[in-house]
C-alpha cells in the first residue's frame, strides 16, 4: 500500500509500500483515501521540528485534514456503510484517569499532553491509500460535498474558536450582537474564518501582510470581506478604516503581527489566537501597556487548539451553507491537486506554490 511517511532519525520524506491496515475490532471501518490537504503543521513535521512515529516504529505516515471513502464496515458498526464518504477527527485522548478533558470526550482540552494525534504524533495520518479508524472518529460527508470536503478540517478550527468566543462574551451582563471582526492572515484557516464569521454577522476584514492584487484578496473579497495589507495599512489606519474590532482571528501563526494588531482591539473585545509560530521571531513588548490594555478595557486573549466533534459536524453544516452563499467559494480556496510522490515538494513550496490550499489525491 503506498503512503507517504517521514523518517525522523534519518532526516528523510518518501513514498513507502506499508502494510494494507485490517480491521482489529468490530466497531472499525477500513477507509480509502481520496484526498489529504496539506497545511503549516505538515511543513514543521518536514522541517523536523515536531512530528512523532508511534512506538515501534521508525516512520509516521502523514497527512491529518482528510476525506475518504467507506469500503468495509465491522459487524458493530452503525451509520455507516460501503461507499459513504467520511472525514476523520485527528487527536485521540490521553490515557489518565486524571485527565476530565479526555474522560468526558474533549481531547481537544487534554491537560496532559499524552494524546495523540494522527499524522501528528505518535498515530500514522491519513496519507495512504487505506486506514482504518473507530467509527466513533468518523463524520458522514453528504454526497454533495465531495469536491471541498477536504475543507472540513480546517475549518474546525474556526468553529471551535467561535463557539469558545460565544461562551466566553456570555461574561457581558448584555446580549451582545456580532460586531467588527479582524481576520490577521487570509490562508486556508484565515479564508475559512472569514466565511464563519460572515455567516454569523460579523463585519470582517481581512488583514494580511501580502500587497494586492493577489489570489488571497480576490478571495476574501468575492466573499464581501475588505482586504487590508499589513505592508500599506497601520494598526491606526486599519481601525480608522475598519473600525476596531470587537473580535480579532488570529490566523498566521506570526508573533510580531498579532500583538500589534492586539493594540486595535475594542473594549470587551477577545483576541483568539489559532496559529502555531515555525519560524523564531525576537519580539519586543512593552508589558505595562499590554497590561494596561487588557485591564482598563476588559479583553480577553484566547488560545484554541484543535477542535471536538461538534466542531466537525458544525463544519461540514456550514460548508453547505457557504455553498449555498457563496458559489464557487470554497472551489476557489482549492489552488491544486497533486500525487502523494509530490506531497514534499508541495509542502516545502518547490512545486505548485503559492494559491491557498493544496490537496494530495489518491486515485
Amino acid at each position: 500500500m503506498k503512503a507517504v511517511a517521514v523518517f525522523p532519525k534519518q532526516r528523510e520524506v518518501r513514498v513507502v509500500d506499508a502494510p494494507e491496515p485490517r480491521l482489529q475490532s468490530p466497531t472499525q471501518v477500513k477507509v480509502r483515501t481520496r484526498e489529504v490537504g496539506v497545511c503549516g503543521t505538515d511543513k514543521d513535521i518536514l522541517q523536523f521540528t515536531y512530528g512523532t512515529p508511534p512506538s515501534g516504529s521508525e516512520y509516521l505516515i502523514l497527512g491529518h485534514e482528510c476525506l475518504g471513502e467507506v469500503v468495509e464496515v465491522g459487524d458493530a458498526v452503525r451509520g455507516l456503510q460501503r461507499g459513504d464518504l467520511v472525514v476523520p477527527r485527528v487527536r485521540r485522548p490521553c490515557p489518565h484517569a486524571t485527565c476530565p478533558a479526555c474522560r468526558h470526550g474533549h481531547p481537544d482540552f487534554c491537560i496532559t499532553g499524552d494524546y495523540t494525534e494522527r499524522g501528528i504524533k505518535e498515530a500514522h495520518g491519513f496519507c495512504s491509500e487505506l486506514f482504518t479508524e473507530d467509527v466513533a472518529y468518523l463524520h458522514r460527508v453528504p454526497a454533495e460535498l465531495r469536491e471541498v470536503a477536504v475543507l472540513t478540517e480546517p475549518l474546525t478550527i474556526a468553529e471551535k474558536a467561535l463557539r469558545e468566543v460565544k461562551r466566553i462574551q456570555e461574561r457581558l451582563p448584555w446580549r451582545p450582537e456580532p460586531g467588527r471582526a479582524v481576520v490577521l492572515g487570509a490562508g486556508p484557516v484565515g479564508q475559512l474564518g472569514v466565511m464563519a464569521l460572515l455567516r454569523r454577522g460579523f463585519a470582517t476584514t481581512v488583514y494580511s501582510r501580502s500587497a494586492k492584487p493577489n489570489v488571497k484578496a480576490d478571495s476574501a473579497e468575492a466573499l464581501g470581506a475588505p482586504y487590508l495589507s499589513s505592508k500599506e495599512v497601520s494598526t491606526e489606519e486599519l481601525v480608522r478604516r475598519a473600525g476596531a474590532p470587537d473580535l480579532i482571528y488570529e490566523a498566521a501563526g506570526v508573533a510580531r503581527a498579532a500583538f500589534e494588531t492586539l493594540k486595535a482591539l475594542a473594549p470587551n473585545g477577545v483576541l483568539v489566537f489559532t496559529g502555531v509560530p515555525s519560524d523564531p521571531e525576537a519580539l519586543s513588548l512593552d508589558g505595562a501597556a499590554l497590561l494596561k490594555q487588557l485591564v482598563l478595557r476588559n479583553q480577553v486573549v484566547l488560545g484554541t487548539v484543535n477542535a471536538a466533534d461538534s466542531d466537525f459536524e458544525m463544519a461540514l453544516e456550514d460548508l453547505g451553507r457557504f455553498r449555498a452563499r457563496w458559489p464557487g467559494g470554497l472551489e476557489r480556496l482549492i489552488t491544486a491537486h497533486h500525487p502523494p510522490e509530490d506531497f514534499a515538494d508541495v509542502v516545502m513550496g518547490k512545486k505548485g506554490g503559492g494559491g491557498i490550499k493544496h490537496v494530495i489525491s489518491f486515485g
